[in-house]
């Protein structure tokens, strides 16, 4: 690599560093601030900072791409001030071979991306989840205001948490319907485990209160234990109750092959899973926009101009995204084109300026 590649791609790295930090410390400041608004005598404020902590991946990577745009701007924009990016030029290196210089640093944060998505950032955020829904219950029966409403077949499922690994639930309410939707049967279990040792896997639930509804009477039940057959594996509900957003790209494609096979909608799972799988192209998209800007309009700009500019860019980018997300639920248009629209307008905006340089 030319030492002149070198020093570009290392300056646009370290102002993307730099914005990351400074990016990061404001979220976790706010972050931290609403979590203690829930602490408890169970949740203590402690509780609250690891919960954060374990949730920082996340944000992390739903902030690279106005990382990468912020710090590519920044850094362009101090070899511009500077008129290193004028010598370049006039020393014979092509503006093509520029911005290829600095897609430098631009490629290693899109891989970042797709490995901090896929692997860490989910894993953390279901033990988050799971931990913090345990923990605030202080032991006792958990809240139905946590948890999240699932349709299998003909049952309705209520969980309130579920631990790490999806092996083991807590307060599971289920509701059965015939054919003609009417209420056969509702139970709730305090515990239930998963049992995979048999021929036919099933929940072993314990602490169950059921009530039948025949005719016009009802008989209740306690048990002790009940064996529930079901198709959930333990893969399915360990991200049963993270947000589509904030789950792997593998388990959203899961999540929404699930939904279809059960005749849910499941728009909102392949916008989340369009949404994550296209990151990297929408961080080279901003990153293009950005470095048309300082090759143009922004070449001679203050730095506080630009950074104004970086922060209306990449709030109108996620305007457009999130106007066009529930477009695709209400309207039924195509979760790919509404993710795929806000990037290829960008990418063509910045190909259309740089071709003006």
């Amino acid at each position: 690599m030319p030492m002149l590649a070198r020093y570009m791609a290392k300056t646009v790295l370290l102002s993307m560093l730099v914005v990351l930090g400074l990016i990061t410390m404001i979220d976790l400041v706010f972050t931290v601030a609403e979590e203690l608004a829930d602490t408890n005598r169970y949740y203590t404020a402690w509780d609250a900072i690891v919960y954060v902590l374990r949730t920082l991946p996340t944000s992390i990577y739903e902030l690279l791409p106005f990382v990468a745009l912020g710090g590519a701007l920044i850094g362009l924009g101090i070899l511009a001030s500077s008129q290193e990016l004028l010598v370049m030029q006039s020393s014979g290196v092509k503006t093509s071979v520029l911005v290829g210089w600095v897609m430098i640093p631009v490629l290693g944060v899109m891989v970042f991306s797709l490995i901090l998505g896929e692997w860490i950032a989910p894993t953390l955020q279901q033990t988050a989840q799971s931990q913090r829904a345990l923990i605030q219950s202080g032991g006792q029966a958990i809240s139905s205001s946590q948890g999240d409403w699932r349709k299998i077949g003909n049952e309705y499922i209520h969980i309130n948490a579920i631990a790490p690994g999806g092996r083991e639930l807590f307060g599971v309410t289920v509701y059965e319907l015939n054919n003609r939707r009417e209420l056969l049967r509702s139970s709730f279990a305090e515990q239930g485990h998963y049992v995979d040792d048999t021929a036919e896997p099933y929940w072993r639930l314990t602490g169950v209160r059921e009530t039948r509804f025949i005719g016009d009477r009802l008989q209740a039940a306690y048990h002790d234990e009940w064996q529930w057959s079901v198709d959930m594996s333990p893969s399915l509900l360990s991200v049963l109750l993270v947000r589509p957003d904030r789950q792997s790209i593998s388990g959203l494609f899961q999540f929404a092959r699930y939904f279809d096979s059960e005749g849910l909608d499941s728009s909102s799972y392949y916008l989340a899973f369009w949404k994550k799988l296209l990151q990297p192209l929408a961080t080279l998209s901003l990153v293009l926009l950005a470095v048309s800007f300082v090759f143009g309009p922004l070449r001679e700009a203050t730095m506080g101009f630009r950074v104004f500019v970086a922060i209306a860019i990449g709030l109108s980018f996620t305007i457009v995204q999130r106007t066009l997300g529930p477009a695709t639920i209400l309207y039924g248009i195509s979760p790919f084109l509404a993710v795929l629209a806000p990037i290829v307008l960008c990418a063509l905006l910045g190909v259309i300026l740089l071709r003006r340089v």
